[in-house]
């Protein structure tokens, strides 16, 4: 089982970027998947959420309006788009995966947003 974070890096604020995570070994199509993300020295939060077959998401309210969950089942990857970035988005971001009792975490990728 693999999921693989990638387009992380270093934005101005009020920048974009789109992250991606790369599935396999798994069926990606039964899970719902998530987008988390930790800044130094706080607990790790829930971005937002997008259920198996995409029909419905969720974001936490420090997001939403700005960052937008989508998935691709024939590629088995899940996005983020992140617009209108602010230095409080700073932190790694790490791609979850959930069918059940079962549960998969990326590796994570750093989003730094700094002028």
């Amino acid at each position: 089982v693999q999921l693989v974070e990638s387009g992380g890096g270093l934005v101005q604020p009020g920048g974009s970027l789109r992250l991606s995570c790369a599935a396999s070994g798994f069926a990606f199509i039964w899970y719902d998947m998530s987008w988390y993300r930790q800044a130094p020295e706080k607990e790790r939060e829930l971005v937002a959420t997008i259920t198996s077959a995409g029909g419905s998401t969720n974001y936490a309210d420090s997001v939403k309006g700005r960052f937008t969950i989508s998935r691709d089942n024939a590629k088995k990857t899940v996005y983020l788009q992140m617009n209108t970035l602010k230095s409080e988005d700073t932190a790694v971001y790490y791609c979850h995966a959930r069918y059940m009792i079962r549960n998969y975490w990326g590796q994570g990728t750093q989003v730094t947003v700094s002028s």
